[in-house]
């Protein structure tokens, strides 16, 4: 089957649908999880992962345990014969409560799928895009780069080189842009104290 066929063969509307709840969720930086999840969805299929329906469909879902803490796996384990496998990808990439956020991304790192490599870092493409110096603190923001460069980049090389390219580009520019705002506050400041 080509990539036509295989996209024209592609039933998301179960899961869109199921991915709705996700409207309720708002993020930080504006819209909400619905959308971002999209967002996921719409970089594995620019990267041509037009042959994979499970990883396509657990991006719509990818954050529904996490986000929606009252939710059901059984909601999703019975939607179509491919659920089962579904669920099994959104549990590799959804952060348990006993883990911190680096505990997460190793384990991510060290023992999840294929699958689960390439949607954690699509996802993390998606949130790089939507980072913002007005919703995030500097630290934050250096942080959540810091952790993409010791955990997503080591994920995207086992996966995907041009996913690693995004990623560095992303983590550059991010950074750059930090250091701008920076030098902008400081002359700010410097300009201040000698009027």
């Amino acid at each position: 089957m080509n990539d036509l066929e295989a996209l024209k063969n592609l039933v998301l509307a179960p899961y869109i649908i199921k991915a709705t709840a996700l409207i309720a969720v708002d993020r930080k930086v504006g819209g909400n999880q619905f959308r971002h999840s999209f967002s996921t969805l719409g970089i594995l299929l620019d990267y041509k992962f037009f042959n994979d329906s499970i990883l396509l469909k657990a991006s719509l879902l990818h954050d529904f345990l996490e986000d929606l803490p009252d939710a059901d796996v059984d909601e999703i384990r019975w939607i179509d014969h491919e659920s089962k496998q579904v669920v099994e990808l959104v549990l590799e990439v959804t952060k348990r409560k006993d883990e911190t956020k680096s505990q997460y991304l190793e384990r991510v790192l060290n023992s999840g799928s294929r699958n689960a490599l390439i949607l954690k870092c699509a996802d993390r493409i998606s949130n790089l895009t939507d980072l913002h110096r007005d919703t995030h603190t500097e630290q934050k923001i250096s942080d959540y780069l810091d952790q993409t460069e010791k955990y997503v980049i080591p994920m995207a090389q086992k996966v995907n080189k041009d996913m690693v390219i995004e990623l560095t580009d992303l983590v550059a520019k991010r950074r750059e842009i930090s250091k701008m705002m920076e030098d902008d506050k400081s002359g700010e400041k410097g300009h201040r104290n000698t009027i």
